[in-house]
């Protein structure tokens, strides 16, 4: 399974509802800022992805509130990926304050879409060879 931590996420003032709890809106921002450090941590970045002709959409997004993170908080994001994606690749994440309190688990599904067809494909091969090592046994 491939895992990835992005640690130092402070929790900005607009963030943050009447409450000075993060809006829960903000928390799809950091799973998109999970999945995109993860993967960059692989040296595999979606730009490069995009201007080869596939884009990955979101799908499906679910959240799961536990307890809020506040302002100023730092907040870590561990981003794991279970399976090898296929023409779908699903995230999970949790979300930590700088206590290491868990405050919000979540999942996201994204397909591969090739850009010119608006068709799904399989994930890129590039991906797939980065991810391998990490599911085998």
């Amino acid at each position: 399974m491939f895992s990835y931590e992005v640690k130092g996420i402070r929790v900005r003032y607009a963030d943050t509802d009447q409450m000075g709890y993060v809006y829960y809106g903000n928390y799809a921002r950091y799973y998109e800022i999970g999945r995109v450090e993860a993967l960059r941590s692989l040296d595999f970045h979606y730009k490069v992805m995009e201007e080869e002709g596939v884009m990955m959409p979101v799908y499906e997004n679910r959240s799961r509130y536990l307890r809020p993170a506040r302002y100023d908080d730092l907040l870590t994001i561990r981003v794991s990926i279970r399976h090898l994606p296929t023409a779908r690749v699903i995230f999970d994440y949790e979300i930590r304050n700088q206590e290491g309190v868990l405050l919000n688990t979540g999942e996201t599904t994204l397909v591969f879409q090739r850009r010119d067809t608006g068709k799904l494909c399989t994930a890129p091969q590039a991906l797939l060879e980065k991810l391998r090592p990490h599911y085998q046994h």
